[in-house]
């Protein structure tokens, strides 16, 4: 049996890892690129921003997960929804905790 490395749920999982904070970057870089990456992170905290941007960003993880099940790489669609069930929990506490 020969294993395929594109499709493993560790290679999902650290797509899916990537894919939302690719997406906070380009916001970052199209809205705040005059002020340093701390400050937009410290902004986005105080004013509440930073649990609605991720869960604009996770939007990302569905196009993922879609081109995966679409090229039949099942194990690797299933590392996306894990990685985006731990992106869910950090919005969970991000949004009631702080």
């Amino acid at each position: 049996m020969k294993i395929d490395i594109k499709d493993m749920t560790l290679t999902g999982f650290l797509i899916g890892l990537l894919g939302p904070s690719i997406g906070i970057l380009i916001f970052y870089y199209f809205n705040f690129n005059t002020s340093g990456m701390g400050d937009f992170i410290d902004l986005s905290v105080k004013e509440k921003l930073l649990s609605p941007l991720l869960s604009l960003c996770c939007v990302i993880n569905l196009g993922i997960f879609y081109l995966f099940i679409q090229f039949d790489k099942y194990l690797s669609a299933r590392g996306v929804i894990f990685s985006t069930f731990i992106y869910g929990f950090l919005i969970v506490m991000l949004k009631f905790y702080v």
